[in-house]
Order: C-alpha cells, then structure tokens, then sequence
C-alpha cells in the first residue's frame, strides 16, 4: 500500500454514517477544507456540531449510489458492515477512493493516522490489517521528536520562500532553549549567532548549515547592527532560512525589534519565538527570586550600557523594588556611585551572578557600598547579571558556588 497525501481543498467529500468515526474524520478533512457532505438520518453530538458550525453539510437520508456523484473521497462507517461494503463497491464503480472504516481490510484507501509538526504532517499507515490505535501512538511520537529539533529539517528543495526566524536562545544552558527554538534551529540553512545564549545547540548543527558570528563584546562590535540586518535580509531573499539565534529573549536588550523591522521593510517574512530572558532566569539559577512576598513587589530591568534613568536609581534609593542590571559590569563603579549619589542605603544588598545557568556560574555577593571593588578583587567579568535589592539576600545556602563578602544589614 502506498502512502499518498490528497489535496482535498474545496474538493467533495461524501461520508455515510453519523457517528463517532464519521465525526473525528469529517473534522479532520474539513481542517484540509474539503466540502464534506455526511448522508446519515442521525446525527450523533459531535457531528451535529459541526453542521451547526457550517463546517460540513448534512443530509438527513440513507446513502443511495447517486449520492457518490461528484465526489472526490468516499468515506463510509455506518455501523452496518453490509452497508459499509455497498458503498465501497459504489465508489468503486464511479473510481471513487473510498475509506470503509468499518474494515480496514476493505476499501481502496485507507485512514492515515498524522500528527502536525510545523510545516510538516506526520503519516503513519499499517502494512497488515488496521491499527489506528498503534498507527496514532507512533505518529504522535515522531511528532514529539520533530517538535524537538531532533532530527535535521531543513528543505532539500530550493526555490522556496526565505524567512528568517528570530529566536530567544536563553540565558545559557542549552536546555532552556524552547522546543519551538529547537525545531526553528534543525530547519535553518543559516544561523546568525551571538556571543551569548545557548551556544551549545551548535555542535548539533547538521553538515552544511552555514553559522554566522556577528556576537559582540564590551567596547568591541565587529559587526554593526545595520550590517546584521543585511545579512538576515540578504540571505532569506535568497531563499535560505535563517535563524537569528540570540541570547535571552529578542526583545530585551537585543535588538530584535531592529531586526524584525529590518525584515519586514524589505518583505521578507519574519518570526519571533521568544526566549526565557537572562534578566529572571539567571538570578533564579543562583536562588534569587526577582520578586518576593514581603520583600519586592516589583523588578525593573536596566541595561548597563548606558546611564540607569533616575526613576532606576529612586527604585534603589527606596528599596522597595528589585533592579535588574544587564550587561553592567564594565560600568558597575558607575552604577553605584549614582546609586549612593541618590541616597541609596550603603549597605543595599547586591549580587552579581556571572555564567548564570552554566556549570561555571558562579555569584560574588557584597553591599552596595562595595561591590564594585569586591567584584574587582574577585575578577567578575560579563557575561553576568547584577541583581540590586533585599532579594539579593536569597539563595545564599543554595547549591551555587559562591563567591561573597559580608552584606550588611539596613538599618
């Protein structure tokens, strides 16, 4: 038996029988929007609900020959295995494809258990007698590995449209990587990566997938932002999928909204597939939670690139939020100093997690008043998230390794 995927849009489908078999199928084929006529003088629930949807149309009659007039698909389970056989040799007759659900042994074709996995529909038939059962467990479990980029996905067929997906690696490990940004990665042809995220995800890159470096350290941007935009635009007009692999989420601190203006400018179709953000993710690694009942009922998130604005630095000064610096180590020095210039309290609670998530994340503790120069002693380098406030207390009896001077307490 060959395995044979129908075009079924707008093309007549004529099912006998109104009962639970005739109500999963019928959806199924609606969903590939065929016209899908049921003959049946009852309905059952399911199917009733269709018709009153308008998702298939119903004749309250006996199926007769003529009704098979017309028909692209035959579908029969009247419950009535004489019945079911009538129409089968019906179809036959007018050389009409015709599922007989009532026996899987009759008919000439036959149901395909599938599973959707993106662009693609996962078809699993038996070569013996039928087993819709076993048939859909495996189906859904090819799904599952689809859905999880474990297998290469890419096209092999050029000519096809490009795209270029924008995807949130997360703060490291590469198992905080969405499924979603899996399965975008296993179907790239080019990925355009950063410095920072889950970089591991490409030792598992397929032969051929062609891996940009556009990643960008303190004071040193090899690749300017307009010429990444180029790059993205450039290779998905020529037909390639493109991935955009950054770290933590693409709308915080990394530009992704550039880029996907940038794309959609130049009609190039465009995705966002958000990340977990290394701005909750990473002080929650090391046990710090961004929030906490009775202590901070707030976080604010703040890049180090440039100045914190003053209602960062009054959040600090009051105490009653959390303040979540990313990429601030460079300018840490400078972010304490407008932090005590404000009248921040010295002894404000501070910790810098640096590698959060990695097996070498390791967390420098210490007051405000100090923390620059205890994460000079200690030789803090970026990647690493600052975490300013009472919750920076957390997590000091956790699994972490820990690197810390005593924080004082507020008075």
């Amino acid at each position: 038996m060959s395995l044979v995927a129908l075009d079924l849009q707008g093309r007549l489908v004529v099912m006998a029988g109104g009962g639970a078999v005739s109500a999963r199928r019928a959806r199924a084929y609606a969903d590939d929007g065929a016209d899908v006529l049921v003959i049946a003088p009852a309905l059952c629930d399911d199917l009733a609900a269709l018709v009153a949807q308008d998702l298939v149309r119903h004749r309250a009659e006996r199926i007769r020959p003529g009704h098979l007039d017309g028909a692209w698909l035959a579908h029969t389970a009247t419950g009535d295995p004489d019945v079911d056989l009538l129409v089968a040799a019906w179809a036959e007759e007018r050389r009409i494809w015709c599922v007989n659900a009532g026996s899987g042994a009759q008919g000439s074709a036959r149901s395909v258990a599938t599973a959707s996995a993106g662009e693609l529909r996962i078809g699993v038939s038996s070569t013996g007698g039928a087993d819709p059962r076993r048939a859909g467990q495996v189906a859904r479990a090819l799904a599952d590995i689809v859905h999880e980029g474990g297998i290469d996905l890419r096209r092999r067929r050029s000519g096809g449209e490009g795209r270029v997906v924008l995807v949130g690696g997360g703060p490291g490990d590469p198992e905080l990587l969405t499924v979603r940004g899996r399965r975008a990665i296993a179907e790239a042809d080019v990925v355009v990566v950063d410095r920072l995220g889950a970089r591991g995800v490409l030792d598992g890159l397929a032969d051929g997938v062609e891996v940009i470096e556009v990643g960008k350290r303190p004071g040193r941007h090899p690749v300017p932002q307009e010429e990444i935009n180029r790059i993205l635009v450039d290779r998905a007009g020529a037909g390639a999928v493109v991935v955009r692999l950054k770290g933590g989420d693409p709308y915080v601190f990394g530009r992704g909204g550039e880029e996907h203006i940038a794309c959609a400018t130049a009609g190039v179709q465009v995705e966002t597939v958000p990340g977990i953000s290394s701005a909750i993710a990473v002080p929650a690694a090391a046990g710090i939670p961004v929030t906490h009942r009775g202590v901070a009922r707030a976080f604010t998130v703040a890049t180090g690139h440039e100045a914190l604005a003053p209602s960062v630095l009054e959040q600090m000064r009051s105490g009653d939020a959390t303040v979540v610096v990313l990429m601030g180590v460079a300018m840490l020095e400078r972010i304490v100093n407008a932090a005590l210039a404000v009248g921040a309290h010295p002894a404000l609670p501070v910790a810098i997690v640096e590698e959060g998530t990695t097996a070498r994340q390791r967390v420098v503790r210490g007051p405000l008043a100090a923390i620059a120069r205890i994460a000079q002693e200690t030789g803090v380098v970026s990647p690493a998230v600052i975490v300013v406030g009472e919750v920076a207390r957390f997590g000091l009896l956790g699994p972490q390794a820990t690197a810390s001077a005593p924080v004082g307490a507020r008075s």
